[in-house]
């Protein structure tokens, strides 16, 4: 089946030198810009990835926006999560629909997007943040996106902990996550996934140490570089720049029992070992 443009979504206009323009589409409306101008009504019932023109003779490709260019597109009053993390991320806290996930450090909303697509229609986000005008700007982030059902903005210093309890993922986009350990512990299930993000070295040693003595185990430090290409066939290379250090990732679990110490971490100069049900232990 054809899918076709409708008034109130939000598709993206892309030209020929990539850049990427996002519009709700509203019947009567018009985009406009320096390249001319499209009316809303020349989009709407009209099927995605066709070509269209403004008045003045600019080509666009109409297309359903993904993940990455409502990420993209999110305003960097603060740092953002890249992309490159942000996917990585969902994978290590095992989101999927009907989880319930709790994020400290809201920003502008990028990755609160990211776990509120991941985890709808029957899960929900539970996002706390302390600045007023940032909750104000995810709030809209979200709204954009169409995700904002699935999604509990709070205004709380988490010092005071989190409302939530037997979550099945956290994640603290903080300074300083290590002192909000035991407010984690709390808001997790036992088992339950951890997840961090830190700029600089000392703040992942700080953190490890918070781990080990809060009782997180199978804890692991992962860095994503990454190097896209130059999509030419006949000279195919690695594009000029690259998007390197962005942040470490920090993910463990939380541990159950006395004593945790010896399952804190089995990255040690290797790689994981698994062993099927069937496989023999000899």
């Amino acid at each position: 089946m054809v899918r076709e443009a409708k008034e109130g979504d939000l598709i993206l206009l892309l030209d020929k030198r990539g850049k990427r323009f996002l519009i709700r589409l509203t019947s009567g409306k018009r985009f406009e810009s320096h390249y001319g101008i499209i009316p809303h009504n020349d989009l709407i019932g009209q099927p995605l990835g066709r070509e269209v023109q403004t008045h003045l003779g600019r080509k666009f490709l109409v297309l359903e926006p993904s993940t990455l260019d409502l990420i993209q597109a999110t305003p960097r009053i603060t740092q953002i999560i890249y992309p490159k993390d942000a996917g990585y991320i969902l994978l290590r806290l095992n989101l999927m629909p009907g989880k319930r996930v709790v994020e400290a450090g809201t920003g502008s909303g990028a990755l609160t997007l990211v776990f509120a697509r991941a985890v709808m229609p029957t899960g929900r986000v539970y996002s706390y943040e302390i600045r007023p005008e940032m909750l104000r700007l995810a709030r809209h982030t979200l709204e954009r996106a169409g995700v904002l059902d699935y999604v509990e903005l709070k205004e709380r210093d988490i010092a005071e902990g989190f409302d939530e309890k037997d979550a099945d993922a956290l994640f603290l986009d903080l300074r300083t996550p290590w002192e909000y350990l035991s407010q984690a512990r709390e808001a997790l299930k036992p088992g339950g996934f951890f997840g961090a993000l830190v700029p600089t070295t000392n703040q992942v040693v700080n953190l490890l140490e918070g781990l080990s003595e809060h009782g997180f185990v199978d804890v692991e430090v992962e860095e994503l570089l990454l190097r896209p290409y130059k999509v030419v066939a006949e000279r195919l290379r690695p594009d000029d720049r690259m998007v390197a250090h962005t942040g470490y990732l920090i993910f463990a679990r939380k541990g159950e029992g006395a004593d945790l110490k010896a399952w804190f971490s089995f990255r040690r100069g290797r790689a994981w070992k698994y062993k099927a049900d069937d496989e023999d232990e000899g």
